[in-house]
């Protein structure tokens, strides 16, 4: 297949584009149920700048989507499973569970490890929970984050097949950042994502913190010990462990970067100088170690499966 063919069927990566109208309608509409109700779920510069991630997300992702689809053509082409795995039903259904568990490690991989971090933070400095925050993409995870769904097309999904469920899965999440759903019945809050649980993924306190990172299913982190429900008497506080104060959008989405430069070069050798890259947020060769799980086993609390 030439490039201009692969550009083709690249470009019939389209569902996204359909979903785009329900996002902003939905954004509209609690927006205004808001402002009735005066429930405060919307901060005008923190909206703006969730807007802007928007509008930077696909410039930054456009080049490494392209380049990943080309090589999951290569890699789909090379598998023995492709005359095998097609797109009937049970292959979508399949593909479904393997996307979100592929995701789950892509994104509990963004919380601990420091670089992916800084390219995903951009979606937690959000200082509100509503439909525009689901908007608020982490811009530099772009940059990496095809290079976790690289066995799937070695498992037999096509290219075009393996972006699709991407969109779909993202489509569902949409729903999840929303402080308006209380929690569902005890069998969806067993296996789904729900926004109680989406909440706790929010929070900066201590308890919540890097903790359900699931995207349509939640028995990931049930099964890996990433897992924390919503208690009834500790309100998820959103953002960061330490807010950043600027709402310009370069600041938004390079902020993080910005400080791992600055823990680089005040680092003394370059051991320290890889941890501060490697290892999660939190980590200091010369200051507290404030990293999630330390804060958390200070206090006695770990996240689990039988937190649930």
């Amino acid at each position: 297949m030439t490039f201009q063919q692969l550009f083709n069927e690249f470009s019939n990566d389209r569902l996204l584009y359909f979903f785009v109208p329900i996002f902003l309608l939905s954004v509209a509409l609690e927006y205004g149920y808001s402002r009735r109700h005066s429930l405060d779920l919307y901060e005008p510069r923190d909206t703006r700048a969730s807007f802007w991630m928007l509008l930077f997300t696909p410039i930054v992702e456009f080049l490494p989507k392209l380049g990943a689809f080309i090589l999951f053509y290569y890699l789909h082409e090379m598998s023995p499973l492709k005359d095998i795995v097609q797109r009937q039903w049970w292959a979508w259904c399949l593909l479904l569970v393997l996307d979100d568990f592929v995701y789950y490690w892509f994104h509990r991989m963004n919380h601990e490890i420091r670089l992916f971090w800084a390219g995903h933070v951009t979606h937690h400095s959000a200082l509100k929970m509503n439909f525009a925050t689901a908007l608020r993409q982490g811009v530099g995870e772009r940059l990496h984050k095809f290079l976790f769904w690289v066995p799937l097309p070695l498992l037999g999904f096509d290219p075009l097949m393996i972006f699709t469920v991407m969109t779909i899965n993202l489509f569902y999440q949409f729903w999840i950042h929303s402080e308006l759903v209380d929690k569902l019945p005890a069998p969806i809050e067993y296996w789904f994502n729900t926004p109680s649980h989406h909440r706790v993924h929010h929070a900066s306190n201590i308890r919540y913190l890097d903790c359900n990172h699931g995207g349509i299913f939640i028995i990931w982190d049930r099964l890996f010990g990433s897992f924390s429900r919503e208690m009834p008497g500790e309100k998820p506080t959103y953002g960061l462990t330490v807010n950043i104060t600027s709402y310009r959008p370069i600041d938004v989405a390079t902020h993080e970067y910005q400080s791992i430069w600055r823990d680089c070069k005040r680092a003394t050798n370059w051991v320290d100088r890889c941890r501060y890259l490697l290892l999660a947020p939190g980590w200091s060769h010369d200051g507290e170690d404030k990293r999630a799980r330390v804060l958390r086993s200070k206090l006695g609390l770990q996240p689990g499966p039988l937190n649930g």
